[in-house]
């Protein structure tokens, strides 16, 4: 008979779509928000695929190093469009600028997650995403703002594809869940390694 997995998974991210993920999928965890200065690691000219990967080892770190004997999930996303990196949008004149701006051009999501343990990273990942926006009317814009309203100020591209901003795009290059946040195949396979979850 099999033994049931025994170690103790946190995931160190506040995000309800990664928590879902997770939830959906079966694997047992808790949540501890990391006390990251995200900010400090967005240098100017930093590569947004890899800043999507550090943000995701800090958060990890910063999460084990005040419980060495759990697993640490880190996780962050970041999103790169016209040659640079693209942050959360303060306000929802701010979304709707941004969003014109995106109009009928394709940007790209990166997903990173990193796994720690004792304080030390044990295993770090990257999946990425090409978004291919519509040439929507100002009038669906107008509309899609008012009907998401200021959460969409919590999402790096203004939108939930989960949600109404699915009609934002003509099609999507990349897997669905890393568009939601969290490259969920490789971190279910290192969980399985780690026996957090079975194998």
């Amino acid at each position: 008979m099999t033994e049931a997995p025994h170690e103790r998974l946190i995931l160190a991210s506040k995000s309800a779509a990664r928590r879902a993920m997770l939830e959906n999928a079966g694997v047992p965890f808790a949540v501890q928000v990391a006390d990251v200065d995200e900010d400090a690691l967005k240098t100017p000219g930093v590569d947004p695929a890899e800043l999507a990967v550090e943000l995701a080892r800090a958060k990890a770190l910063a999460v084990s190093r005040h419980d060495p004997e759990a697993w640490v999930l880190g996780a962050d996303q970041t999103l790169a469009f016209d040659g640079g990196l693209v942050s959360k949008a303060p306000t929802l004149a701010a979304a709707r600028e941004r969003l014109s701006a995106m109009r009928g051009r394709s940007h790209h999501l990166h997903s990173g997650a990193a796994l720690a343990h004792k304080g030390q990273i044990v295993w770090s990942g990257l999946d990425t995403a090409e978004m291919k926006v519509r040439a929507f009317s100002d009038a669906f814009l107008d509309a899609y703002l008012t009907a998401e309203g200021e959460g969409l100020l919590a999402c790096v591209g203004s939108y939930r594809l989960e949600g109404m901003g699915a009609q934002l795009f003509d099609a999507v290059q990349g897997d669905y869940f890393t568009v939601l946040g969290l490259p969920l195949w490789p971190v279910l396979t290192e969980l399985r390694r780690a026996g957090i979850i079975a194998s």
